[in-house]
C-alpha cells in the first residue's frame, strides 16, 4: 500500500511527463503534486511532513487519479478544480470568473513592508483589479483601521469577490465596486493597490493554457502590457489624497515599463520573486508627470 509521500512522487512524476505549466499558486511539480494530494484526500495543505507515512487506500487513490486527471486533461489550474486558492496562509474561493490569487503585493500587505509608506491619516484604500478579492482581504486584515474598497471592471469577478469578503466576515468594512478603471471611483483614496492586466501581446500570443484558462480580461495589457497603467496613472492625481501612493504590479514587465514611463521615479519593492515585480508611485511624482507630459 502506498503512503502519501509516494503518492505524491507518483503524481509529481505525471505532472511532469505531461507538461503542465506551473505558476498558479506553486512552481514546481512536487509542490502542485502536494497540493493535489493532500486536497484530494481532504488532509491539512500545510501539514505534510504529519502525514506523508499515511498509508493510502486504493478508493483514496481512485480518488486522487481523477483528479490528476482533469488536470492534465483540462490543463485548467489546480485552484480551479478544487475551488481554492491560499495567498499568505489565507484560503479563498475562486472559480474560472476571476484570476488565480498569486499577486506579490500580498506579501507586502502581511509582512509590512509598506507601513513605513503610510500614515495616520491612512483610511481610505482602494484595491484596483480586485479579481476575487484576495488583495482587499488581506488589506482589510492587515489595517484594521482602514475602510477598503474593492473594484473591478467585471462583475463575474465582483461574485467571486463578494464570496469571499462573506467568508472572511469583512462585510463592514470592504465596499465592491464595479468600475472601468478610476471612472466611478474618485475618492479621494490615500493608498490604491492594484495588479493589473499587464501582459504584453508577445506573452499573451505565448501563454499556456493554464494562463488562457483564465479571463483574459484580466492578463492582456495591450501591445506592451501597459495600456491600463498609462490610463491609471494620467486619471489617478485626481482621485489621491495630498501624501497617497500607489502599489502597483508589473509582473515580468519592468523594461515595458520603464520604456513607457522613462522620467517616473518609483520606488521598487522587494518581494519573493525579486526587485523588479512590484512598484510604489506617490501621487506628487504622478501629478509632475502629468504637468510634463501636458507642456
Amino acid at each position: 500500500m502506498r503512503t502519501v509521500l509516494e503518492l505524491i512522487e507518483s503524481v509529481a512524476a505525471r505532472l511532469d511527463a505531461a507538461g503542465v505549466a506551473f505558476g498558479h499558486g506553486t512552481t514546481n511539480a512536487f509542490d502542485e503534486a502536494a497540493w493535489l494530494v493532500l486536497w484530494g484526500l481532504g488532509l491539512p495543505l500545510d501539514e505534510l511532513d504529519s502525514v506523508e507515512a499515511m498509508p493510502v487506500s486504493g478508493e483514496q487513490r481512485d480518488a486522487v487519479e481523477a483528479l490528476l486527471n482533469e488536470r492534465i486533461g483540462t490543463r485548467k489550474p489546480v485552484a480551479y478544480l478544487t475551488r481554492e486558492a491560499w495567498l499568505q496562509g489565507v484560503p479563498f474561493y475562486v472559480d474560472e470568473r476571476a484570476i488565480v490569487p498569486r499577486s506579490f503585493i500580498a506579501e507586502l500587505l502581511v509582512d509590512g513592508s509598506v507601513d513605513d509608506f503610510l500614515s495616520d491619516r491612512t483610511h481610505r484604500v482602494l484595491d484596483l483589479c480586485t479579481g476575487n478579492g484576495s488583495l482587499a482581504v488581506l488589506a482589510a486584515m492587515a489595517w484594521p483601521e482602514v475602510e477598503v474598497t474593492g473594484a473591478d471592471i467585471s462583475p463575474d469577478a465582483l461574485a467571486v469577490a463578494r464570496i469571499n469578503v462573506d467568508k472572511h466576515g469583512l462585510q463592514d468594512r470592504i465596499t465592491l465596486q464595479l468600475s472601468d478603471g478610476l471612472s466611478a471611483l474618485p475618492g479621494p483614496w490615500d493608498l490604491i493597490l492594484c495588479n493589473p492586466p499587464y501582459v504584453n501581446a508577445a506573452s499573451m500570443a505565448a501563454l499556456p493554457s493554464e494562463y488562457r484558462a483564465e479571463p483574459e480580461l484580466a492578463l492582456a495589457g495591450g501591445t506592451d502590457g501597459m495600456d491600463f497603467v498609462r490610463q491609471l496613472f494620467a486619471a489617478a492625481p485626481a482621485c489621491m489624497t495630498e501624501d497617497a501612493v500607489i502599489i502597483l504590479e508589473i509582473g515580468n514587465e519592468r523594461a515595458y515599463f520603464e520604456a513607457a514611463f522613462p522620467q517616473l521615479p518609483v520606488f521598487w519593492l522587494d518581494t519573493s520573486a525579486g526587485e523588479d515585480q512590484v512598484l510604489l508611485v506617490t501621487r506628487q511624482a504622478l501629478a509632475a508627470q502629468t504637468r510634463l507630459t501636458a507642456q
